[in-house]
């Protein structure tokens, strides 16, 4: 009971926090002037940002409710602020994950705020303002003795810890350049987020999954323990990739304005995503 009172507060004061911040004028980056930035410049002149949306949890998240704002999440946050700088208008164009990187490109929207991995490919053909990051933590069963004295993601690398990954993701290499003294050990997928059903067999001893899965995992499968350990995994850089909305190539001055805003308003972004995060926990 006091552990859903605690998380009940923090949730409050998180909402309050981000809900009060996007309605101030704290995000003030210096905007370019006329003829700094034709894309601001158009912009201002047709009313309306226009940009590309398609829910991404825990970034921009769907309010199907009917009541309040249409979304939430750090991406909403700086949708918003943007146009409110602006003194502009929100248009949002509905896309998919064939169009939400298109849609900047063809000059559909200015800005695609779809949350989007920044990968090499991607960075060729838009910019991006990074905001988040998606990231890893491990996880094992919390009565493996194997794993009694450890007390950081550094400790897992020894020689008696077995780590398992699916063959073919992404952690494949990367388990073993990260964990170069433990055994790894690579399984078929299952369908799952992770590898679950070898760590509660203890044919192995943790396992690498997505921060967001672990929410869900945590959840529904009793007993097991997360590196690093309670809310610090939410939090965790293992693994990390940038994740950001999109602009198109070819104006600096917009891009620049555009991180800058994101820079001044990583406090409350961040926050704004533990927040939906939290509340996904305790659904």
């Amino acid at each position: 009971m006091k552990t859903n009172l605690k998380s009940s507060f923090l949730l409050a004061v998180l909402s309050v926090f981000a809900a009060g911040w996007m309605h101030s004028q704290a995000a003030a980056a210096d905007m370019p002037t006329p003829g700094q930035s034709k894309t601001i410049d158009a912009i201002k002149k047709e009313g309306k940002l226009r940009v590309g949306i398609m829910a991404g949890y825990p970034w921009l998240e769907e309010n199907t409710s009917g009541q309040g704002e249409p979304y939430s999440g750090p991406a909403w946050i700086l949708a918003n602020s943007y146009a409110k700088l602006l003194g502009v208008k929100l248009e949002l164009i509905p896309v998919s994950h064939e169009t939400k990187v298109p849609v900047v490109q063809n000059g559909q929207a200015q800005m695609s705020i779809a949350p989007l991995s920044v990968t090499p490919p991607r960075q060729k053909v838009v910019d991006f303002v990074v905001y988040s990051n998606s990231s890893i933590c491990m996880f094992g069963k919390a009565d493996n003795p194997k794993l009694a004295g450890v007390k950081t993601v550094d400790d897992l690398n020894r020689e008696e810890i077995s780590i398992a990954y699916f063959t073919g993701a992404a952690e494949e290499s990367w388990v073993p350049k990260r964990f170069p003294k433990a055994q790894s050990r690579g399984v078929s997928g299952s369908g799952t987020a992770a590898p679950v059903e070898e760590i509660m067999a203890g044919r192995s001893d943790v396992a690498p999954i997505d921060k967001i899965s672990w929410v869900t995992l945590n959840k529904q499968v009793p007993g097991l323990k997360s590196w690093p350990e309670g809310d610090a995994c939410l939090t965790s850089t293992e693994f990390s990739n940038p994740v950001g909305l999109a602009l198109a190539k070819g104006d600096e001055a917009f891009l620049n304005w555009a991180r800058a805003v994101a820079d001044e308003s990583k406090t409350a972004l961040q926050l704004e995503e533990l927040r939906l995060i939290k509340k996904g926990e305790g659904s």
